[in-house]
């Protein structure tokens, strides 16, 4: 049962993300005719050479091609569906937006704008009719990444569940089993256990789905130049989709108890009752927003503090930049690896708290007292 609860979270998951996953901005300045604004824009413009801002957007952003190295990029597909029907192309066919469009399937073209896929006619202008008619299914860097965490997810669960059949668990495990053990031990022992309760197996394959989740995914975006890093943990969509899984298990696990004390708070006058039932019901919806935003905020907050510290070295073009900026970020990426751990340790441990309120049996005063008969009093007695 427990490996059918696994496999159903992981497509549920999947499909979701699939669902779900579907900036730099710019702006132009024009030159005025007198010498003194002639020489501040270009001196701007030298400055501009190496854009900080548009840097930094570059790696947290989603996009529809993924970077490798300096100017290589491997194209990902393109799936729209418009009323056309569906269109399954190379991203390599799509038009960057400083660039003027090349016509595509007939008399327009699709053209990225702003991360966005837009119709775009020959003469450059946004068909703002047909773009509204566009559905983006397409696999992005992000999609792809996390489809990378789902193959790591798979092959490591399904290697460690296929040695314990093998060994059992009564023999000391060995290889990927004897690290995967402990971590999974941890979130049972510290996480699942204290905050749920006795009722704890029933959500560990759902805690152990989004705990290894999180964690893969802050890995693989860890280093902000590594080759094909994606920051997926630091982007609000999939954050928001865990939480909404989240959200959904909490109340569909709630108790009668459970909605009792937030519509209906026993033990209080019903003037009180009234006062608290809105803010109670407001509290369902605050907790997984807390889960999003904090997930995301974290992430999103280390790799901009990193790249901020490489930048620094572009900036300033010294070496005594580069002493002061590199020691920094070894340090700064160093806490990321903590931070990589204590975000999807935060988030797990959350979500359990919320499952076991949610399935907590509340016991009213009087409740607890215990009750003796006589042949009990005479053993206290004697």
């Amino acid at each position: 049962m427990a490996r059918r609860s696994v496999q159903s979270l992981l497509v549920a998951t999947f499909s979701l993300f699939l669902a779900t996953f579907s900036t730099a901005t710019y702006a132009q300045h024009d030159t005025a005719q007198h010498e003194a604004t002639a020489e501040v824009s270009s001196h701007e413009k030298k400055e501009g050479e190496f854009n900080v801002t548009e840097t930094i957007l570059e790696h947290l952003k989603d996009d529809h091609s993924w970077h490798l190295w300096g100017h290589t990029s491997l194209p990902l597909p393109v799936i729209l569906y418009s009323d056309k029907g569906l269109e399954v192309f190379s991203s390599a066919n799509l038009v960057d937006e400083h660039h003027a469009p090349a016509v595509y399937n007939g008399n327009y073209a699709y053209k990225t704008i702003e991360g966005k896929i837009r119709v775009v006619n020959p003469d450059g202008a946004v068909n703002t009719e047909l773009s509204a008619k566009v559905w983006d299914f397409s696999i992005t860097k992000n999609v792809a990444s996390l489809l990378l965490t789902v193959t790591i997810l798979l092959l490591i669960f399904l290697s460690v569940a296929s040695a314990y059949r093998k060994t059992g668990v009564k023999t000391a495990p060995k290889g990927l089993q004897s690290l995967m053990e402990p971590i999974i031990l941890f979130v049972r022992d510290e996480v699942a256990k204290p905050n749920i309760g006795h009722r704890y197996a029933k959500y560990m394959p759902f805690l152990l789905t989004v705990f290894f989740l999180i964690l893969i995914n802050n890995f693989l975006g860890l280093v902000p130049f590594f080759p094909g890093g994606a920051n997926v943990s630091g982007n609000i969509a999939f954050t928001m989709t865990l939480a909404v899984f989240v959200f959904l298990l909490v109340n569909f696990s709630g108790n009668k108890t459970y909605w009792e004390h937030i519509f209906w708070m026993p033990g209080m006058h019903w003037s009180m009752k009234l006062f608290l039932a809105p803010i109670e019901l407001v509290g369902i919806f605050t907790k997984p927003i807390s889960l999003m935003i904090r997930l995301f905020a974290n992430i999103t907050a280390g790799h901009i503090l990193v790249l901020s510290l490489v930048c620094l070295i572009f900036i300033f073009k010294t070496v005594y930049a580069s002493v002061v900026a590199v020691p920094f970020v070894v340090f700064i990426s160093v806490i990321e690896l903590l931070v990589a751990f204590l975000q999807a340790y935060i988030f797990t441990m959350l979500a359990a708290m919320y499952i076991g309120m949610a399935t907590e049996e509340h016991h009213h005063e009087g409740d607890h007292e215990p009750h003796y008969n006589e042949t009990d009093l005479e053993k206290v007695h004697h």
